[in-house]
C-alpha cells in the first residue's frame, strides 16, 4: 500500500492489507507526549499550590510540639547528645592514635563514595604495556628493608634480665622471627643432612620456645662436642650475663676456627663444600664480632677495637654487616676521635649506603669543634662562622635522614631496649642509635645545646618530605608501619611527618562540648533557656512560629 499524498497514512485501497503496529505505535507517539505533559503540567501546578500549605501546616505542628517541652526534655536530650558526641569522639582518638587514620573517613571512603558515585571518577587501571614503566618507577622509590641491628644485645644477659624486672617482653614476635630467618640463612646449608649434630641445629633454630631451642643445642654438643653453631645458641639465649656469653663463644671460636679451616682445604671439590665454607665463614665472622662486643660490654675497650679492626681487614668484603658501625661507638668511647674521623672517611661516602650512625657521627664530631664556646644569643648578633655553619649543615643532614633521633638525644621521648632489626631511617634505628650513643652526645660540652637550638631548623627545608628531600630521597612513608612491629607495644612509635587531627575529631570534640554546655546552662537556668529555645523557634519559622506560639 502507498500513502495518500494529501494525508501521509496507508490507504484504503480494497486488496491492501492492514497496517502494521509498528506503523500504529508511530502514528500515535506525538499524541502520547502531549498527553504526558499535559499530565505533568497538571501535577506540577498541584505540587507548587499544595505543597507549601502542608509545609506551613507540619511547620506549625512542629512549633506547637516544641512550645509545649519542658526544661526538663531540653536537659535529657542536651546531655544524650552530648554523651553519644563524647563516645565517638573517644572512639575516634583511639582509632587516630592506633591506625593513624579517622575512623568516619575511612569508612567514608570505602564505602558511601563507591555508592555516591566517586568510584566513576577513580582512574582506570594501567595497561599491560605499561607494567614495565611501573616496575621501573617502582625501583627508583626508596623501599623499607629492614636491616639486622649491628649493635643488638644479647637475649639472654640483656632481653631476658629486662623481662625478668619489668616484666615486660623487649622483643616483638615479629623482630624474633625476623631473627630465627637470619640464623637459619647465618648458620645453616645443604650438607647439614650430612652431619646429625647440624641437622639438630636445622631444627633448633627453627623452634620458637627457647627452651626446646637451648635443650636441642645440648643435644648437639651430645652428638658432637666441636658444634659451633651450639655454643652460639647457647651463648645467646641460656647465658644470663656477658660474662658466661664470653665463655661459651670462645668454645665457639675454638671449634668455629678447627672447621673453617677444614672447609677451605676442600671448598673447590664441589658447589655443596663451597656453601659448606659460606656457612663455616658466617659463623666464625658472627662468633667473633659477639666476643668483639662482649669485651666492649666488659670494658675492655681497646681489645674490642682491636678484634674489630682485624676482623674487618680479615674479611673485607662483608662490609654489608656493617662492622664499622661498631667500630665507632668504641672509638668514641674511647674518645679516639681522629680514628672515628678516619672511619667515617672511608664509609661516610656518597656511593656506600648511609645510616644514623654515620650521620650523627659526622654531626658529632663538626659540632665538637664549636660547641664549647657556641652561644645563640652570640651568634645571632654577629652571625655564624664557617666552623659553625658546617656543623650546623651537618647537624640538619643527620636530622633530614632520620629525623626521629633529637628527641631521644634531647631526653624529649624516653628510651627502650632496641630491638634486633632495625629500619633505617625510621623509629626503630632512632632507639637503637640514641640508646648508645647518648652518653657520647653528653660526653662533649655544648653538644646537646647546639643540637637543641638548630635540629628544628632542617624542616623549614623540607616542608614536603614525603614528595621533595633536600640531600636524600623522600622520607619514605612506610617507616610507621614498619616500626610499629618491630618496636614494642609499650613504646610511643615517633611519627615523622606528624599527621594532623582528622576533621572529625575536631567535629566530634566541639559538638561533645556544645551539648555539654547546653546541658550545664539548661539544668542551671531552666527558664532563661526555654526563653532561647523559643527565640530560636522564630528565628528558623518567622512566619508561622509567631501566631503559634502566642496562642500557645
Amino acid at each position: 500500500c502507498h500513502p495518500l499524498p494529501w494525508t501521509g497514512t496507508p490507504s484504503t485501497v480494497p486488496g491492501c492489507s492492514k497496517p502494521s503496529p509498528q506503523l500504529r505505535r508511530r502514528a500515535a507517539t506525538p499524541w502520547a507526549r502531549g498527553l504526558l505533559a499535559v499530565v505533568a503540567g497538571l501535577g506540577l501546578l498541584y505540587a507548587v499550590l499544595r505543597v507549601p500549605v502542608r509545609l506551613r501546616d507540619g511547620l506549625a505542628a512542629v512549633t506547637v510540639f516544641l512550645s509545649t517541652l519542658t526544661p526538663k526534655f531540653y536537659f535529657a536530650l542536651t546531655v544524650t547528645s552530648s554523651f553519644i558526641s563524647g563516645l565517638i569522639f573517644v572512639f575516634e582518638w583511639w582509632h587516630f592514635r592506633k591506625y593513624g587514620t579517622s575512623f568516619i573517613e575511612q569508612v567514608s571512603v570505602s564505602h558511601l563514595r563507591p555508592l555516591i558515585g566517586g568510584a566513576e571518577n577513580s582512574p582506570p587501571a594501567p595497561a599491560a604495556f605499561s607494567a614495565g614503566e611501573n616496575e621501573t618507577s617502582r625501583q627508583n622509590m626508596p623501599e623499607c628493608k629492614v636491616w639486622r641491628n649491628p649493635l643488638n644485645l644479647f637475649r639472654g644477659a640483656e632481653y631476658s634480665r629486662y623481662m625478668w624486672v619489668t616484666g615486660k617482653e623487649p622483643l616483638t614476635y615479629y623482630d624474633m622471627n625476623l631473627s630465627a630467618q637470619d640464623h637459619q640463612t647465618f648458620f645453616t646449608c645443604d650438607t647439614d643432612a650430612l652431619r646429625p649434630s647440624d641437622t639438630v641445629m636445622q631444627k633448633a633454630w627453627r623452634e620458637r620456645n627457647p627452651q626446646a631451642r637451648i635443650k636441642a643445642a645440648y643435644q648437639a654438643l651430645e652428638l658432637n662436642n666441636d658444634c659451633a653453631t651450639a655454643y652460639v645458641l647457647l651463648a645467646e639465649e641460656e647465658a644470663t650475663t656477658i660474662v658466661d656469653a664470653e665463655k661459651y663463644f670462645k668454645q665457639a671460636l675454638k671449634a668455629g676456627e678447627i672447621i673453617y679451616r677444614k672447609s677451605q682445604n676442600c671448598h673447590s671439590q664441589s658447589p655443596q663444600h663451597e656453601a659448606q665454607l659460606r656457612r663455616d665463614t658466617n659463623v666464625l665472622v658472627y662468633v667473633k664480632r659477639r666476643l668483639a662486643m662482649c669485651a666492649r660490654k666488659l670494658g675492655r675497650i681497646r681489645e674490642a677495637v682491636k678484634m674489630m679492626r682485624d676482623l674487618m681487614k680479615e674479611f673485607p668484603l662483608l662490609s654489608m654487616l656493617n662492622i664499622h658501625e661498631n667500630l665507632l661507638e668504641a672509638l668514641l668511647e674511647l674518645q679516639a676521635y681522629a680514628d672515628v674521623q678516619a672511619v667515617l672517611a672511608k664509609y661516610d661516602d656518597i656511593s656506600l649506603p648511609k645510616s644514623a650512625a654515620i650521620c650523627y657521627t659526622a654531626a658529632l664530631l663538626k659540632a665538637r669543634a664549636v660547641s664549647e664556646r657556641f652561644s645563640p644569643e652570640t651568634a645571632s648578633k654577629r652571625g655564624l662562622s664557617t666552623a659553625e655553619i658546617n656543623a650546623v649543615e651537618a647537624i640538619h643532614r643527620a636530622v633530614e635522614f632520620n629525623p626521629h633521633v633529637p628527641k631521644y638525644l634531647l631526653e624529649m621521648k624516653s628510651l627502650v631496649l632496641p630491638p634486633e632489626h632495625i629500619l633505617k631511617r625510621g623509629d626503630s634505628e632512632a632507639v637503637a642509635y640514641a640508646f648508645f650513643h647518648l652518653q657520647h652526645w653528653k660526653r662533649i660540652e655544648g653538644a646537646l645545646n647546639l643540637l637543641h637550638c638548630t635540629w628544628e631548623g632542617t624542616f623549614r627545608m623540607i616542608p614536603y618530605p614525603l614528595e621533595k628531600g633536600h640531600l636524600f630521597y623522600p622520607y619514605p612513608s612506610c617507616t610507621e608501619t614498619a616500626d610499629r612491629e618491630l618496636l614494642p607495644t609499650f613504646h610511643e612509635v615517633s611519627v615523622y611527618p606528624q599527621k594532623e587531627l582528622p576533621f572529625f575529631i575536631h567535629f566530634t570534640a566541639g559538638l561533645c562540648s556544645f551539648s555539654a554546655m547546653l546541658a550545664l546552662l539548661t539544668h542551671q537556668f531552666p527558664e532563661l533557656m526555654v526563653v532561647f529555645a523559643k527565640a530560636v523557634l522564630r528565628v528558623l519559622w518567622p512566619v508561622s512560629a509567631p501566631s503559634v506560639l502566642a496562642s500557645s
